[in-house]
């Protein structure tokens, strides 16, 4: 959840951190604070609250220095507060210490440490690894003083100690020439510059100095010097590897006029479809074809008996798209479950079977223990995911990526429907090597023109603001459908959750009279996705269960169709698609629904209270 970054270098370093502490935002945190080595101290600053709560009181002082770290904090041990912000020092306040993740041990450590003469400050986790970083760094300088890689070797040592997750960044008074860094389970990165180098949790944070970077492995250990990076296994084997290259603009990580990131990447959606379809999408003379050069598709996919996918949030809601699109096009069984689930399960493997895991950032936790249960029981694993270089990218078998761009929000919008035109492409491909399509053409050309659509979409949004101006102040919220849409209501469900705080739900239509329909009284807004043609009866005759009840309604449905103009109070139209592929329009004015209800109810889309962009911890 937290951000981290550090920076050693030329420049004074606060600035440096904070600009890249404001990239990380987006994270999700309680409290940010810094850590910079001036002459021979370390000049810590952490505060609970808001960045500009940090930057106020930075404003007040010069804390000058080349060499620093600093840290967006999201509680997980300990309440949030100045005291247990990052970063953490040792007893001594010589060593200093950032950390993403959790230590499931640390209760044992500690203890360990205070019977060793250990004091602690805080109620977090974090704090044992700064003080455990000391008790062998003083163990080394009796035993091999003067050696110029004693923090290295006590950072090492203290690794081995730590059971759970961690991104780290460490500085020490005795050793101002280095930054050092490490990760495992915990997504970090390392950015080379000329004189100068970064690590943060994600690209953005580096975007303004850097395109060159090292994505750290798992276990791995990075040494930043002024002038080179030296690269560590855990057991201290040195690693020569070349940098990747991030092809990421500042820009596209800047809202671009619009009030707030979230209705910057709803436009950007249009983009975002061309972006992730358009090098998978040829046109040959007997038709369109898909083209998937990043995964050989081999035999084993056409034999396969069954598909499970494995997902978190909205990633599990495009799964459950792809469900019912693998199972109309492939006409194949599909198992999805949500991850944390999965992996606590003990499921039943099967080594033919596909299973395709999906997440946003890459990184997500539960997701990625999902996987690495599924690899030891011997399945293939299938990455749908929107971050190169992540984690889930890295292990997984076969990824196929979203290309939808950064997305800074903390509710995904573009992500989530480049996660649906991935699996769509997929259950099409797997139909044709399974003979059940015997041409996708249709279907390829109207993805074709999705993009052109949902800007079409987005030249109406006035209606849905419209409309929300009336209904933010709701006490309920239910959105309800059928096949496809029933699928979809429950992201759009999430989405209003998430950014405006209304309670909302989301039902299988034919479920509203087994329970739900008990809570619908005049303070309920019902929102029915109909997109599904031959059930447009049934879905009348649920609004007319609730309407009855005094509960407003809102269709959403296709252009030129008048079935639900006398039962609906509202009905805002998209354009016509096939039904199956529905989800990739009918989502859009959901997003911007929930939007303009965060914004009615004066709340900020971009920073949703008690949630993180990257939820690396259970």
């Amino acid at each position: 959840m937290c951000g981290i970054t550090g920076y050693i270098g030329y420049r004074q370093a606060t600035p440096v951190l904070l600009e890249a502490l404001k990239k990380l935002e987006y994270r999700g945190y309680d409290s940010a604070g810094i850590a910079v080595l001036h002459e021979d101290a370390l000049l810590v600053r952490k505060m609970k609250g808001p960045l500009q709560v940090l930057e106020a009181r930075l404003a007040t002082e010069t804390i000058a220095g080349s060499l620093g770290i600093g840290h967006t904090r999201w509680a997980t041990h300990g309440e949030p507060s100045d005291i247990n912000s990052h970063p953490h020092t040792d007893v001594s306040g010589r060593i200093a210490i950032v950390h993403n993740g959790i230590i499931e041990n640390y209760a044992k450590i500690k203890a360990w440490l205070q019977a060793r003469g250990g004091v602690f400050k805080s109620d977090t986790d974090t704090e044992v690894i700064a003080h455990l970083i000391n008790y062998y760094y003083q163990q080394y300088q009796k035993d091999i003083p003067g050696t110029r890689d004693i923090l290295l070797h006590a950072v090492q040592h203290a690794l081995t100690r730590l059971a759970g997750s961690y991104a780290l960044g460490v500085i020490a008074c005795d050793f101002p020439d280095r930054l050092i860094a490490a990760r495992k389970d915990s997504p970090l990165i390392v950015g080379l510059g000329e004189g100068e180098h970064f690590i943060a949790s994600d690209v953005p944070a580096l975007l303004a100095y850097t395109r060159e970077v090292y994505f750290l492995e798992e276990r791995e250990v990075a040494v930043l010097y002024r002038d080179h990076v030296d690269l560590f296994t855990e057991q201290g084997e040195k690693i020569i590897r070349a940098p990747s290259h991030v092809d990421w603009d500042l820009a596209s990580a800047e809202k671009g006029g619009y009030a707030h990131f979230m209705l910057k990447e709803i436009h950007d959606q249009a983009k975002a479809f061309t972006d992730t379809l358009r090098p998978r999408l040829t046109l040959e003379a007997q038709g369109w074809d898909i083209n998937f050069d990043e995964i050989k598709l081999d035999a084993g996919w056409a034999e396969a008996p069954r598909i499970v996918i494995t997902a978190c949030g909205t990633a599990w809601h495009a799964a459950m798209v792809g469900k019912y699109a693998f199972e109309r096009f492939a006409r194949i069984p599909v198992e999805v479950d949500i991850a944390s689930e999965y992996r606590y399960r003990n499921p039943v493997f099967n080594p033919q079977d596909i299973f395709i895991v999906i997440s946003q950032s890459g990184e997500t936790a539960d997701t990625l223990a999902a996987m690495r249960l599924a690899k030891k029981g011997g399945a293939r694993i299938l990455a749908i995911t929107n971050a190169v270089g992540s984690t889930l990218s890295r292990e997984a078998d076969l990824v196929l990526y979203t290309w939808a761009g950064p997305e800074i929000a903390v509710a995904s919008t573009k992500a989530f429907t480049t996660q649906l035109l991935c699996l769509y492409l997929l259950a099409l491909k797997l139909g044709l090597l399974r003979g059940c399509l015997s041409d996708a053409s249709p279907y390829l050309q109207a993805l074709s023109e999705v993009a052109d659509k949902v800007a079409r979409i987005l030249n109406q949004k006035e209606l849905i603001q419209r409309f929300a101006s009336r209904q933010f102040n709701k006490d309920k919220v239910f959105f309800i459908g059928r096949q496809f849409d029933y699928a979809v209501s429950l992201e759009c469900a999430l989405k209003l959750k998430e950014i405006s705080y209304t309670h909302s739900e989301a039902f299988a239509a034919g479920e509203l009279k087994h329970g739900p329909i008990a809570l619908v009284d005049t303070n309920t807004l019902v929102v029915a996705l109909a997109t599904q043609r031959e059930l447009f009866d049934k879905i009348v005759s649920n609004i007319r269960e609730v309407t009855s009840r005094g509960a407003a309604s809102l269709v959403i449905t296709w252009e030129g169709e008048s079935a639900f103009d006398a039962v609906a109070d509202e009905v805002f139209t998209i354009p016509q698609i096939e039904d199956s592929l529905s989800p990739l329009l009918s989502i859009i004015p959901a997003q911007l629904f929930a939007y303009y209800c965060a914004v009615q109810r004066g709340n900020d889309p971009d920073k949703p209270r008690n949630l993180a962009k990257s939820v690396t911890v259970e």
